[in-house]
């Protein structure tokens, strides 16, 4: 069986430098998804690489639009056929941040989008993907160096969706997306407990704070040595999903490789 990965989305920030990542210390073939601009996204990640470009493979995705997600995973079907090929790796990671400081900032439409991108957008991701996983049955594949020894789903979610860690408040609709996203990530392991046995697994995971888009006004509160380039973000992401074993499935882990609690 032939495994494969998806990194959605990877036009910039941390998913453009996880593509680049997986293409330049796996042999996998990569598929990856931007909203638009597919020819300038591809150029993105292939740009200084010596990789065969054909083992990237770009389509069309807006977590906004289910109808996209679905018409990708088809395209999808017909690159990698359910019978010779399966999803090992997927790498959820979209994500918009307003960040509200009382309640009165509270803005429905925002609110929404918020919701719609960061939970919403993952869970129609796990509907029309989950079925390239392994099953109970599946052969995984061998010579998966630099990649977990079962399939993985990860979901990006962050540290503030942690209602335990919770001790500041405010972003209100930005920590209850995350928060949804820890409850999502736990029930879509539970089906892969049934599905797919030890065959594949589903975890969240917290980069730390980035220097991406969504960060971008906060950089100047965090200090130096605790904010990352995309790059580092990439490289201790997939340290932390290598390095996981069944007992850690369900879980939101951070860049450290330590469990934050739900």
């Amino acid at each position: 069986m032939q495994p494969w990965a998806l990194v959605t989305p990877a036009s910039r920030g941390i998913g453009l430098e996880l593509a680049r990542r997986l293409l330049q210390t796996t042999n996998l073939p990569v598929v990856a998804t931007a909203r638009k601009d597919l020819d300038q996204a591809t150029g993105n990640i292939l740009s200084g690489l010596e990789v065969k470009e054909d083992r990237l493979k770009m389509v069309k995705l807006d977590f906004l639009d289910e109808d996209t997600i679905s018409s990708a995973a088809s395209q999808i079907s017909q690159a990698f056929p359910k019978k010779t090929s399966y999803l090992h790796l997927a790498l959820c990671l979209p994500g918009i941040l307003h960040p509200e400081k009382s309640p009165t900032q509270i803005n429905y439409d925002d609110a929404l989008m918020t919701f719609r991108t960061n939970t919403l957008g993952p869970m129609m991701l796990i509907k029309h993907f989950s079925p390239f996983l392994p099953r109970k049955s599946t052969a995984l594949g061998e010579n998966l160096d630099g990649l977990p020894s079962s399939a993985v789903w990860t979901t990006m979610s962050a540290r503030v969706g942690s209602i335990t860690d919770n001790s500041l408040g405010g972003w209100y609709s930005y920590r209850c997306s995350k928060a949804a996203v820890n409850q999502l990530i736990k029930t879509f392991d539970n089906h892969l407990r049934t599905a797919a046995g030890e065959k594949a697994m589903g975890i969240a995971l917290h980069p730390g704070t980035v220097k991406t888009g969504l960060s971008r006004e906060f950089w100047g509160n965090v200090k130096e040595e605790k904010l990352f380039e995309p790059q580092f973000a990439a490289e201790k992401l997939m340290e932390v999903i290598c390095s996981r074993g069944l007992g850690d499935r369900g879980k939101c882990w951070d860049w450290k490789g330590e469990e934050i609690p739900p």
